[in-house]
């Protein structure tokens, strides 16, 4: 088994913060969430995951104006410049302090970065090669409070930069003779927006507390003159730092500035206000389509409304959420719009014309307990302790549906091996099953007495159902078809933990904090047969997927191997030293020894059984090797320092003379926190507080098709699957096979030598080249006389290509020819290709689902068509009326293919 895997996509959290982008077609919107970025395709259904990271979380996203670009930059300043493209980063930079925006000019030439009470202008990186692609231009004062907003002329010749302190600042972006700053007053409360006008110097400003200002300026964008080099000293300080060459501009140097005759002069022609509804409703976003001239704007009730400016008439108003809108943005078109939602994790895209909704994708705003993969691997369902049973689609990674039934924490999940039954555990004492035909709960389980449900298990057919308590250390058993009760298992003497059902027999391993692991058997009067003693709490156990063998994780971070037949210990690991925990901000101990008390508290089996995950209250995830008891390889889910417990040693800047500076709730100025503007005025919830949340690892999951395993984290549901695109992973090769003997073989019409050497060779585009040089006629000589050892392959690769090509009926051909010829040696192996056939199984059924729906579509427009011609009097030629020829027309869809033969016209009457 190879062991390539990487990061692949991160589902379960659609938005953390920052600010939303469109790409240039309008089809995808860029989210950030967390410390990395998704891109969700809304025209082809799909979310992607880019494979690159910051160190904080995301604060701001700029693109640049081809879409192949983008700046990210995090909340400590770091910034990473990312190819859209090759989704790479290509480049690394940090701006010494926390950066609020970052914005584009239209050109692409230059962007803009606003950090403090300042802007920075940088040129942006060209299509060459450069050995600093970020160089600063000039440097802008001006504001007297914090930066919040910019935005750009379409010429690129200037640009506006909003402000805490009431302005607004118009600078421009070369030497203009009759325009180097300009300030606009006017408002009462920090500015949210600034928007320019299309092909204008017009402005329009928006403030918190609800006020726009319309600005008129005097000068169309073309009278802006450029100022010779001659007096550039007069109004500019230059100096050189190094080897790099800054401008500064000083916007306090001279008040009476724009007073000056033939200087551009700002007028404001009108204010408006929104309608407010109570002292929490203030404006916290807004967006400007300079096109169609539409205004968005986003409260924090969760209210948006749409204005056409510059009249300012109302189009709409919607309530998305009960929460703050944070981030706003409108595609190229002005058809779609964006809102995030950060208290939530809301991700929304509405289209405003039809009023209907695109995207509605939510997260869980507390932190996911657990995972289950259905048995084709097609979907992930996910409890969190926000009461919440999501259902995810692996192909496409959106929710698409959510049960809210339970009333508390859910705390297991777990799939029925139908696939269409999920189980779920609460801490509300209902364990409760859902039905994926018709979307319902339609069995609700219950104990006697009011207890707390800590696990779930169901067994392989399906019919038992068995949860374990958390204050009784009971086991409730119960039926699924009747939904009775059918017996209490009590004999442990600790919370249970874990409960998993042999796969192959009628056997249930029950772990508890007792320092025990009980095995009941099913089939014979509930009763223990056996009771395995561990020298430590258990936390976790799971079986061997051929049911051979029962992993355990204890207290002490040990993963004790057992026979559970003969219930003796085969193995056990050490994983103290690999879970490497780290110190948070307030322990008064170090990790080292902090990691004395952590432990791991999941474990899953691969699909093959020879090796297991482990994952716990640490940033790392283990697998390890089963047999050899060694550690295989160790997968850090995140580096990032917005989280609890990342870092290893003591951070001693933030130690004082006066205590550790995390105890200061220093985000409570944020838009989220208390805000106190003046003594005696408060404003906001003072019983708010921004604290971090800790890393760890809550469930792990392999699928079954052994491709990708999934993990609940901190920071997310993360997927990590097998890159084979960059693998170079030959079988049994010599000297003698080579592309060139393989295209040979070919030639020769030797097709089964050529596959051969291309297995070997296990070059993919090899491959599909020999197995598509096969004439249909002979798919079944070829695949019988293929080798045992071969057909795994075969199928594997057969599965792999269901996912990218588009001759689906010739490599069904493939696979049924193979299962027809080697099906009763394959059914010896089955412990083995069970990965390989349920990959092949889950990729033919996204097809059947696919195909069935179009063809159903097509059947119902057909018997459509067929009804309102035979109502119009259409008839068939050369057949009277009523003739008996028509009582032997097959039924139901052949009719319909009749009409297609005869083509338009064919009839009497005329076509519907």
């Amino acid at each position: 088994m190879k062991f390539a895997y990487r990061f692949s996509n991160l589902l379960g959290t659609v938005y953390r913060c920052g600010n939303l982008n469109f790409t240039c077609d309008g089809n995808s919107v860029i989210s950030p969430v967390g410390n990395r970025v998704t891109v969700f395709d809304l025209k082809n259904n799909k979310s992607d995951t880019l494979p690159l990271a910051t160190r904080y979380n995301i604060k701001c996203v700029g693109l640049s104006p081809d879409g192949r670009l983008a700046i990210i930059v995090d909340e400590g300043g770091n910034a990473l410049l990312a190819s859209l493209v090759c989704r790479a980063v290509l480049h690394h930079f940090h701006f010494k302090g926390a950066v609020h925006s970052v914005s584009f000019s239209p050109d692409g030439r230059k962007f803009v970065i606003t950090k403090g009470n300042l802007a920075q202008m940088y040129h942006a990186p060209g299509r060459k090669r450069e050995f600093n692609a970020f160089v600063l231009d000039k440097t802008y004062f001006g504001p007297y409070d914090e930066t919040t907003c910019i935005d750009w002329t379409d010429d690129s010749r200037c640009f506006a930069v909003g402000s805490k302190d009431m302005s607004t600042w118009v600078f421009g972006a070369e030497r203009w003779d009759n325009l180097i700053y300009y300030a606009l007053g006017g408002h009462k409360d920090a500015i949210v927006g600034c928007f320019f006008e299309s092909s204008s110097l017009d402005l329009y400003t928006l403030s918190q507390d609800g006020a726009l200002c319309v600005w008129q300026c005097d000068t169309p964008p073309e009278g802006l003159r450029l100022k010779a080099p001659a007096g550039w000293k007069a109004d500019l300080l230059q100096r050189e730092d190094g080897a790099e060459r800054e401008t500064t501009v000083h916007g306090k140097a001279a008040p009476t500035a724009e007073e000056q005759p033939g200087k551009v002069k700002y007028s404001r022609a009108a204010k408006y206000f929104f309608n407010k509804e109570g002292d929490f409703n203030h404006l916290t976003a807004a967006a400007y389509h300079k096109k169609v001239h539409l205004l968005v704007t986003g409260f924090a009730s969760g209210i948006f409304h749409l204005h056409e400016l510059p009249e300012f008439n109302l189009i709409h108003s919607l309530s998305v959420s009960d929460q703050r809108v944070s981030s706003i943005a409108i595609n190229g078109s002005g058809d779609w719009i964006a809102f995030g939602c950060s208290g939530l994790g809301q991700l929304l895209v509405w289209e405003w014309q039809s009023e209907s909704y695109v995207l509605k994708q939510q997260g869980h705003f507390n932190s996911m307990v657990s995972l289950a993969y259905s048995p084709d691997g097609q979907y992930i369902v996910t409890g969190g302790d926000d009461s919440k049973v999501k259902v995810w689609n692996t192909l496409s990674g959106f929710c698409f549906i959510t049960f809210t039934e339970h009333s508390s924490g859910v705390t297991g999940v777990t799939f029925t091996s139908t696939g269409y039954v999920i189980v779920t555990s609460s801490m509300d004492g209902t364990v409760r099953a859902f039905d994926l035909h018709r979307y319902r709960n339609f069995r609700t389980f219950t104990s006697p007495r009011p207890t707390q449900f800590s696990c779930v298990a169901v067994n392989s057919s399906g019919d038992i159902v068995s949860a374990g308590a958390q204050d009784s250390f009971e086991i409730l058993i119960w039926s699924m078809q009747t939904g009775r009760l059918l017996d209490v298992l009590s004999g442990h003497e600790g919370p249970i933990s874990g409960l998993c059902f042999n796969p192959m027999k009628s056997v249930l391993a029950s772990a508890s904090w007792d320092r025990t692991v009980r095995l009941w058997d099913m089939a014979d009067s509930w009763r223990t047969t056996e009771t395995l003693a561990l020298t430590s709490d258990a936390l976790a156990v799971t079986f061997r997927p051929d049911g051979a063998e029962l992993a355990v994780a204890t207290l002490n971070s040990q993963i004790t191997f057992w026979d559970p037949e003969n219930a003796v210990q085969t193995g056990s690991i050490e994983g103290r030293h690999d879970l490497k925990t780290g110190r948070k901000e307030l322990d008064k101990i170090t990790a080292k020894h902090a990691a004395k008390g952590k432990a791991f508290t999941t474990l899953c089996y691969s699909a093959d059984g020879q090796s297991i995950l482990a994952g716990g209250m640490s940033k790392f995830v283990c697998i390890y090797h089963v047999k050899e008891q060694i550690l295989r390889k160790k997968f850090e889910i995140s580096c990032n320092l917005s989280l609890d417990a990342m870092e290893e040693f003591l951070n001693r800047r933030k130690m004082t003379e006066f205590g550790n500076l995390a105890l200061i709730d220093q985000d409570a100025m944020e838009e989220g926190g208390v805000l106190i503007p003046l003594p005696g005025v408060k404003k906001g919830d003072m019983s708010s507080r921004h604290f971090k949340p800790e890393i760890r690892v809550t469930s792990l999951r392999f699928s079954p098709t052994g491709r990708c395993w999934a993990a609940t984290t901190t920071e997310g549901l993360l997927i990590y699957s097998l890159d084979a695109r960059m693998l170079f992973d030959p079988f049994e090769l010599d000297t003698s096979v080579t592309p060139v003997q393989i295209r040979a073989a070919l030639c020769q019409r030797d097709f089964t030598r050529a596959i051969l050497m291309a297995f070997r060779l296990n070059e993919r585009k090899l491959l599909q080249e020999a197995l598509e040089s096969v004439p249909w006629d002979e798919i079944e000589v070829i695949s019988s006389s293929l080798p045992d050892l071969y057909v795994e392959k075969a199928l594997e690769f057969l599965a792999s290509s269901f996912e990218e090509s588009r001759h689906l009926e010739f490599y069904l051909i493939w696979t049924q020819k193979l299962l027809m010829a080697h099906g009763q040696k394959l059914k010896c192996r089955v412990g083995t290709l069970l990965p390989a056939v349920q990959f092949l199984q889950k990729s033919i059924q996204r097809h059947w689902d696919d195909v069935s729906k179009l063809c159903d579509w097509n059947r119902y427009n057909l018997q459509y068509a067929l009804a309102v011609s035979q109502q119009r009097g259409l008839k068939r030629p050369s057949e009277p009326p009523g003739s008996g020829q028509e009582a032997d027309a097959p039924e139901g869809d052949d009719d319909s293919l009749h009409l297609l033969r005869r083509g338009p016209g064919a009839g009497d009457g005329p076509l519907a």
